[in-house]
């Protein structure tokens, strides 16, 4: 792992060079690669600089542990130095995963009503809201491609192009069945009744970034996931992956009685059901990324 980040740390002085350099400045698609590679190496240089310090700190500190007067501060500061270390270490592994390429792709968001009928249709139009309150606090663009509403303001379908930096990055863990827990708007006599929906994120591809192609791209979706339904291989492949993004696969239940949202692909549960669905996910999204990052350091992606 040393070595690879050496080399990093090469490349990332080279590339802060090329940016001195007049020549980079007068190209403006040489200059867009090399700002959009300094930014992505930024956090690797940085840790690594942090635990080379925290390296020197150590060899300081084992050298005064000779000294009878200085021996206790220098286990002290020798304690701390590998602690550092060792945490700079696990961070430095984390950032040397392989990254995904389509991370910084828009994505197309689908949500379709499933079962539960009207209440089914007004809890979509809820995730909808909080997809777009999300998007709206990353500063995200969306844009509506397709909107099918009821009379009653619930959403049968819908589909919402999500344009910003890391927008995949965060929204591939979305894709799966939505299950709610309440008593129906449309209901008078209390009963807590169980409904589903399915979100569905997929990347936006380059052939697709108009209205009408992405239209065209939502029908053919649709058909493909009704035929996908009736084979059994996805859902035995969906339990084996945190974000794999299948959509047959129950994620994500929201408890409105119990004031509480679970995600069954990794067990965390939110006692603040009102504030997730008001767009604030990062919680949610951000321990996925982590689970997600464990499962590939287990399968041995951190070591170079």
């Amino acid at each position: 792992m040393l070595e690879k980040l050496k080399e990093l740390a090469l490349r990332y002085e080279d590339l802060q060079a090329q940016l001195a350099d007049p020549s980079v400045y007068g190209d403006a698609e040489r200059l867009k690669t090399v700002n959009r590679e300094l930014k992505d190496l930024t956090p690797v240089a940085e840790a690594y600089q942090a635990y080379r310090q925290a390296e020197a700190d150590r060899a300081a500190a084992e050298e005064l542990l000779s000294d009878p007067e200085m021996r206790e501060l220098a286990q002290e500061e020798l304690t701390a130095a590998r602690e550092e270390m060792e945490r700079l270490r696990q961070e430095l592994k984390l950032l040397l995963l392989p990254k995904d390429p389509n991370d910084r792709k828009n994505v197309i968001l689908e949500i379709r009503a499933g079962t539960g009928g009207e209440e089914a249709a007004l809890f979509a139009a809820s995730l909808l809201r909080m997809y777009t309150m999300y998007a709206a606090a990353r500063g995200w663009r969306t844009d509506t491609v397709e909107l099918n509403e009821t009379e009653l303001g619930g959403v049968k379908e819908c589909s919402v192009l999500i344009e910003g930096e890391g927008a995949w990055s965060r929204l591939k863990f979305e894709s799966g069945v939505h299950r709610v827990q309440r008593v129906p708007v449309t209901e008078s006599n209390g009963r807590i009744q169980p409904t589903g929906l399915v979100v569905e994120c997929q990347q936006e591809r380059s052939q697709f970034q108009n209205r009408d192609k992405a239209m065209r791209l939502l029908a053919s979706r649709l058909y493909e996931i009704e035929r996908e339904k009736q084979d059994a291989d996805i859902a035995r492949e969906r339990k084996s992956q945190v974000g794999s993004g299948d959509r047959s696969e129950k994620i994500r239940t929201y408890n409105f009685p119990q004031g509480r949202v679970t995600d069954h692909r990794i067990g965390l549960t939110l006692y603040r059901i009102d504030a997730v669905l008001d767009g604030e996910l990062d919680e949610l999204i951000d321990a996925l990324v982590t689970a997600d990052q464990a499962e590939k350091l287990k399968n041995g992606g951190g070591e170079p």
